[in-house]
């Protein structure tokens, strides 16, 4: 997402706004990203429009604008009709036993559309839009843009129903790649370098700059390949050219550049602001690394939030232990989980914000690594980086670290992570060491 001009945030009709939701539209509130919803699945039994509608502005501080409303959902979906002008968009259902989906009907009036409903149910469309029209904002691009309000679109991905208004509000309403806030600073351990600087990156700039903001192992089972996805922020790149990563002042020859586009790719000749490329690379590239032809562009780090599970895991075959911790690193520094490495005692914890990350990653080091593993609960609940507060400095860090030693442990970058056993004892800690600072986020690069 911080890679992002724009995020498409799809929301199940029946479930509504899950915890997984919730994180990442932190991100996207961090970068002040606009957010377009789609409201999936409208051919299952779905939660009452409004009430999704009154979750999205209550839970996420967001005016939600609908531009379709749904005529019913599950059995008794009948189509949507296009808010402010009345444009029915019939659905039609999938016959028991058919191999492929029917061509939905062309789009017409509402008023001329009562073939398409049982009696009464198109009066009931009529006033429910009517309701809408008069309860709800109509949707204004400026205030989309700042992050205040999210345009509403609905339908079903499964059944290729709303999914053409969708791409049309994402081509329409889009923003261009935008200015990005960075720093020029000397890459570290340089010589009599000059005081950083607080700058602006446009688009149009003449210098290609931009940022890594995930690595992606073994997208090639056969050749065990490593790729670091570079979100260019300015600048015309060629392939071949050379670029310098500012956190470690090592010059990067690109010449085999890949682009993508779902599970193809080809070599890029060329790239722009805003797009993506993949550069292969063994290990010089992490994420959050800024590059720039001059070297000296250093874009804000891409933050890290604190997992809401903690598990333990172990390999079943202990000869396998050190495979494992490569392993482990490797997919944490993709960003699929986060590790923890206790600074007492052998074993590893990974957090995760849901269950369905570690059967990803299970599932992974198995096909990827033929690692066999177990996941057992941890004594941990919570996991917090730790820096000195505000009045603070590193002896009171160090003060809480040799307190707590039993529950401090190593991030990924060996940032100190604190892991309490409860909410409750993190609250306890922060108010018996104040000059400690407790965080749920960190930046990376």
């Amino acid at each position: 997402l911080t890679a992002a001009d724009c995020a498409i945030m799809v929301l199940d009709a029946a479930k509504g706004i899950e915890p997984q939701t919730l994180k990442l539209f932190e991100v996207c509130r961090l970068r002040d990203i606009p957010i377009i919803t789609f409201i999936n699945k409208l051919d299952r039994e779905a939660q009452d429009p409004m009430a999704l509608l009154d979750d999205i502005a209550s839970r996420l501080q967001l005016d939600p604008a609908p531009i379709w409303w749904p005529a019913e959902s599950g059995n008794r979906l009948r189509g949507m009709v296009e808010v402010g002008t009345g444009r029915f968009q019939p659905y039609t259902r999938k016959a028991a036993g058919a191999a492929e989906d029917p061509e939905h009907p062309a789009a017409l009036p509402l008023d001329q559309a009562a073939q398409y409903f049982e009696a009464g149910e198109q009066d009931a469309l009529t006033e429910a839009v009517e309701l809408v029209e008069g309860g709800y904002p109509a949707f204004d691009r400026q205030a989309f843009l700042e992050g205040h309000m999210t345009p509403v679109l609905w339908g079903s991905a499964l059944r290729h129903f709303g999914i053409d208004e969708l791409l049309k509000a994402i081509g329409d309403w889009a923003p261009a790649p935008k200015v990005m806030k960075a720093r020029k600073e000397a890459p570290p351990e340089t010589r009599n370098a000059p005081a950083p600087v607080e700058t602006e990156v446009e688009p149009g700039s003449n210098e290609v700059t931009g940022f890594v903001f995930k690595v992606q192992a073994n997208m090639d089972p056969n050749h065990r390949d490593r790729i670091a996805m570079f979100r260019m922020a300015s600048g015309a790149f060629k392939r071949g050219m050379k670029l310098k990563v500012q956190n470690t002042g090592k010059s990067l020859s690109v010449n085999a550049p890949i682009m993508f586009f779902a599970s193809d790719r080809e070599l890029a000749d060329d790239a722009f602001a805003g797009d993506v490329i993949g550069i292969p690379n063994h290990g010089v590239l992490r994420v959050g690394d800024s590059l720039s032809e001059s070297g000296v562009v250093r874009f804000a780090g891409l933050p890290n939030f604190a997992p809401e599970i903690l598990q333990r895991v172990r390999v079943k075959d202990p000869l396998k232990a050190k495979h494992l911790k490569k392993a482990l690193e490797g997919l944490a520094e993709e960003g699929v989980t986060q590790l923890f490495r206790p600074e007492i005692g052998a074993d590893f914890i990974v957090g995760a914000v849901g269950q369905l990350q570690f059967e990803v990653m299970a599932d992974r080091l198995g096909e990827e690594y033929g690692l066999d593993v177990v996941f057992e609960p941890s004594p941990y609940a919570e996991a917090r980086w730790i820096a000195p507060a505000p009045g603070g400095g590193e002896a009171d860090l160090e003060d809480f670290m040799g307190k707590y030693r039993p529950q401090m442990a190593r991030d990924i970058d060996q940032a100190p992570v604190f892991l309490a056993k409860s909410s409750w004892e993190t609250g306890y800690v922060g108010e018996r060491f104040p000059k400690v600072a407790f965080t749920k986020t960190k930046e990376r690069g």
